[in-house]
């Protein structure tokens, strides 16, 4: 099973940090922001332990695809009613693609965004245009996250990320990353996962699949509203999660948990052992 977290990236070890604390959870993959996600601010490559993150994960046998980078959420590449917040996603999602590379990760997941007061075509066809002015460098993947559909966003169902991949240009450089709980939010069932699988690779292929966030929901299935909870917290429970962790179709597949803190605290060291040990623990009783 390849399972890992979000993790901090922050001062003093920056990269090097955030392997070691995936390490501390018992991961064998990661996924981190290369900067704080609501603002531009950077610090530079030079700053930030990358040959020493590098060494470690060898060190831990954690695979460099198995470090995941997580586009910034100010990054909208749907709206198309200010063209200046167009522009400034562009030249933003570039660098980070560009830190992506220089990190030495391959796939750097992004929210497809929100067509704000346009509609969905419009939203569509203004990501499609944003995507296709990107220079990105051999090896890297764009993963296209599957959506919620809460308020004008876009991707809560698979034929709108299909819609955008067989537009690129360079299709090859473009994949998705599934959310159990967006998904779930979204309308799909998926308890059951392999009829969901099979419905993704007839509409997009299950070979774009390259990354999956592990997490329950606290709403209804179809709610669209996309609140994760924490695992066996919500209302996609414990057994269904850890049966996609689990589950051959997907066994190379990094799986990301994304679920909430528990009294200020990462439970993800716990949730990791629950999913590995097949066994639910409710850590809310624990506290």
């Amino acid at each position: 099973m390849i399972i890992g977290s979000h993790v901090q990236m922050k001062a003093p070890d920056f990269v090097e940090g955030s392997v070691k604390e995936a390490v501390s959870y018992g991961a064998n993959a990661l996924m981190l922001y290369t900067g704080a996600p609501q603002n531009t601010r950077r610090r530079q490559l030079s700053e930030m332990h990358i040959a020493e993150a590098s060494e470690l994960m060898k060190k831990h046998q954690i695979k460099a695809e198995h470090m995941i980078i997580h586009a910034p959420y100010l990054i909208n590449p749907a709206n198309s009613v200010k063209p200046e917040v167009a522009e400034l996603a562009r030249e933003f999602l570039s660098s980070e693609i560009e830190r992506t590379h220089a990190i030495g990760a391959k796939y750097i997941v992004l929210h497809p965004g929100s067509y704000t007061t346009t509609d969905l075509e419009t939203g569509i066809r203004t990501i499609i245009s944003c995507l296709n002015t990107l220079d990105i460098p051999e090896g890297i993947v764009i993963c296209l996250e599957t959506m919620a559909g809460k308020g004008s966003e876009v991707g809560f169902r698979f034929e709108h990320l299909a819609e955008i991949i067989s537009a690129m240009r360079q299709p090859e450089h473009f994949g998705v990353c599934l959310d159990t709980c967006h998904i779930h939010d979204a309308g799909y069932d998926v308890r059951d996962y392999d009829g969901v699988l099979d419905e993704f690779d007839r509409i997009i292929g299950l070979n774009r699949l390259h990354v999956i966030h592990l997490n329950d929901s606290k709403n209804e299935q179809g709610a669209r509203k996309d609140r994760h909870a924490n695992l066996g917290q919500g209302k996609i429970g414990f057994d269904t999660l850890c049966m996609i962790a689990h589950h051959p179709r997907t066994a190379e597949i990094p799986k990301i948990l994304e679920t909430p803190y528990i009294d200020g605290e990462p439970p993800y060291k716990e949730e990791i052992a629950m999913l590995k040990q097949k066994k639910f623990k409710d850590l809310m009783k624990a506290q």
